[in-house]
């Protein structure tokens, strides 16, 4: 009678890491385990953390191994290279031994799971050399839990070493940290992973095109366990080459709802363009043919990004480029400046978080490009005032385009006010009263250039005051002004300058001979100012 087949198991489990050596992207903390355990300087607790599926448990299962290693013969002490063949070495990897108990965190939270653990460290391993307590995902301790704990994690017996993992470290107390010895596993590069992925396709024997498996890795975001589930479902979803499976990239962008980067390029040309129906069009398209919304903004996302690292000079970072897509960023780094690149990126930021939340997706993403195409068609802000200013029409750089700013005449210089007292007295003319009190008396001059003007307010003006009063001097000159808030130095409010200059006549009058005489004469008379006249007087 024939043997039942075994039943399948999926990639991430099949191909979990059975030494350090298959450890992906730790180097650093296999070298300094590596170390301790050579020079017997082991710590009696450990923190693993990271991100989901870079190897946290697989590391504590790992150093459960090295710490109970007794070799082939029966006969070896703690290594960092752990035999595999030995009966500790097998149990642990099952799973079954009795000595290595895993626990998760997640379901057993409360203290009473932790007043069984602090109970049975107290009595010595069965059969290995340490008992090893595995604590998965550690946070989701309780406080009560974690101070019940604290105690034994600092002087726990030489038989008992504590292995801990953790995506979310911030939520582990301060007072556990300071009692492990922690170590944060890094995210897995992409070179790495595609890598990794290239081997376990061969060995499983499957055909997968290098650019797929560049695509994998890349959605996997660093992840070894979610780039593996992505290619086992990949291997799921591709089509017979003989008798094997073929992973296409055209497959995997299909699964996954990626556009391909070609046409991430174009979208992105027709966006600089400027040209609202072509670019409708390319999205429709792409959405038609199963690319979600989402996807579609990061991946513009992403563009936008490598072209400005390319303007930076660190270009060719990414081996997934192909020559034609080096030689767009290349370009589009050489015609765009930073201005324009953070305006996009922005743009698409906030058109992205749009998409993510809207109740229709598809049409969230076209008015957020939408919003980009007209925006490429405004000129820069600081650009249009300098040529409202100059009476200029050059071309304005913006987001992709060159937009020529509408001329503007200059106005002749008779027309617009020689000194800013002029400015408030024509706003007295003009019936803005408000306007013209609020500068007379609570606004330092920092610049006077017209039609620019740089202001500092001494009291609190409404949040509109800088622009109605550039609203109404327009409206007085025919000329578009600039009215500017500024930190740097102020002279005195007119107002001020004002009561300086009453105060310094009323001292100089006071020094007089005759004033001095006539109050010393008539004890208790006061120095007056004529309102009608604008003249001094003696009276009591």
């Amino acid at each position: 009678m024939s043997d039942s087949p075994q039943p399948y198991r999926v990639l991430a489990r099949k191909y979990r890491p059975q030494n350090f050596n298959e450890l992906i992207g730790q180097d650093a903390m296999v070298q300094t385990l590596g170390n301790a355990i050579r020079r017997g300087r082991l710590a009696h607790a450990f923190l693993m953390t990271g991100v989901r599926g870079v190897g946290k448990t697989s590391t504590a299962r790992l150093i459960a191994k090295a710490l109970n290693c007794i070799g082939p013969d029966g006969q070896g002490g703690p290594t960092i290279d752990p035999c595999g063949v030995c009966e500790p070495c097998k149990a642990i990897a099952e799973g079954r031994h009795i000595d290595v108990i895993e626990m998760d965190a997640a379901s057993n939270t409360g203290v009473d799971d932790v007043r069984e653990i602090i109970e049975a460290v107290r009595y010595a391993a069965v059969s290995a050399r340490y008992k090893v307590y595995i604590i998965d995902e550690v946070h989701m301790l309780t406080r009560n839990a974690f101070n019940a704990l604290l105690k034994t994690l600092e002087e726990p017996p030489a038989h008992v070493k504590f292995l801990f993992a953790t995506t979310e470290v911030t939520k582990v107390p301060v007072t556990v940290l300071s009692r492990c010895q922690r170590f944060d596993l890094r995210r897995i590069s992409a070179d790495q992973l595609g890598a990794h992925f290239a081997k376990i396709v061969q060995a499983e024997k499957v055909a997968a095109e290098p650019e797929a498996l560049a695509l994998i890795a890349q959605a996997a975001e660093g992840s070894a366990r979610d780039g593996l589930s992505i290619l086992d479902q990949a291997i799921a979803h591709a089509e017979m080459t003989g008798d094997a499976p073929m992973v296409t990239a055209a497959q995997v962008r299909d699964m996954l709802g990626l556009s391909d980067r070609g046409s991430v390029r174009r979208l992105l040309g027709l966006l600089l363009g400027g040209t609202s129906a072509p670019m409708l069009d390319a999205v429709r398209d792409q959405y038609a043919l199963g690319v979600e919304p989402l996807a579609l903004m990061r991946g513009l996302l992403e563009l936008v990004h490598a072209v400005t690292v390319a303007k930076a000079g660190r270009g060719g970072g990414d081996p997934a480029q192909s020559a034609e897509e080096r030689e767009a960023l290349a370009e589009w780094a050489s015609q765009l400046g930073y201005g324009p690149l953070h305006r996009l990126w922005q743009l698409l930021l906030k058109g992205h978080d749009e998409v993510s939340s809207a109740i229709l997706p598809i049409e969230a993403c076209e008015m957020a490009l939408l919003r980009i195409v007209h925006a490429a068609a405004m000129p820069d802000p600081g650009e249009l005032a300098r040529l409202l200013r100059d009476g200029g029409g050059a071309p304005v750089a913006v987001a992709g385009a060159a937009v020529v700013a509408p001329s503007a005449p200059p106005a002749p210089a008779s027309t617009l006010p020689e000194r800013f007292e002029d400015v408030i007295e024509a706003l007295w003319q003009k019936g803005r009263g408000q306007l013209a009190q609020d500068l007379h008396d609570c606004v330092g001059l920092v610049r006077f250039a017209p039609p620019e003007i740089d202001i500092r307010p001494v009291q609190p003006l409404s949040a509109d005051f800088n622009r109605d009063l550039a609203q109404a001097l327009r409206e007085m000159t025919g000329v578009a002004w600039q009215v500017r808030t500024s930190d740097g130095p102020a002279a005195p409010t007119l107002m001020q300058q004002e009561q300086g200059r009453a105060a310094t006549a009323r001292a100089a009058i006071l020094d007089t001979p005759v004033v001095q005489a006539a109050l010393a004469a008539f004890p208790g008379a006061e120095l007056v100012e004529d309102g009608q006249s604008e003249q001094w007087s003696v009276g009591t």
